[in-house]
């Protein structure tokens, strides 16, 4: 478990990701010129999908995701800086595209789902956070072979997801 920036950069210098998958938005709405404008914008093209996608989301300018926000973006800025693509994911998203539980309503049902999709290593002991960061490994592998959305744009905000499965 890595917890501060520098601990998250430290271990992208060592190991030279080809991909990070960060689970923080990494864009503002368009118009917005920081965190603390209000100029009534709260959503990105990429949000409004998730709503057209019925998938349930926090608009980036609510509480503490301004906080999460302002990290994410400084991360992104800083990963990119050593020359190391930079995704953003959402792991409750993918979650919900695959159709298992999110950690809230089951940790043993999200456990069993990301096993059922061929995620190795994961024990019962397990964080909501650690499945979490596992599922939006798995969504960036997705990201990597072609097997995703882009939700938006990267100019203006994109949010990696899962194609969804055709229902069996």
């Amino acid at each position: 478990m890595l917890h501060t920036d520098e601990e998250i950069l430290e271990f992208a210098r060592r190991t030279r990701p080809v991909l990070a998958a960060i689970d923080a938005p990494l864009h503002l709405p368009p118009g917005r010129k920081s965190i603390d404008d209000r100029n009534g914008l709260h959503l990105r093209p990429c949000d409004e999908e998730l709503r057209r996608r019925h998938i349930p989301f926090f608009p980036i300018t609510l509480g503490p995701m301004r906080v999460l926000t302002v990290r994410g973006m400084s991360l992104k800025k800083k990963l990119e800086s050593l020359r190391i693509r930079v995704v953003e994911i959402y792991p409750g998203g993918a979650q919900d595209v695959w159709r298992i539980p999110r950690a809230k309503r089951s940790m043993a049902g999200l456990l069993a789902g990301l096993r059922r999709l061929g995620l190795l290593g994961l024990t019962s002991k397990a964080t909501p956070d650690e499945l979490d960061a596992a599922s939006g490994a798995l969504a960036g592998q997705l990201y990597l072979s072609g097997d995703a959305d882009v939700l938006g744009d990267f100019k203006t905000g994109a949010i990696i997801l899962p194609k969804p499965r055709p229902r069996r």
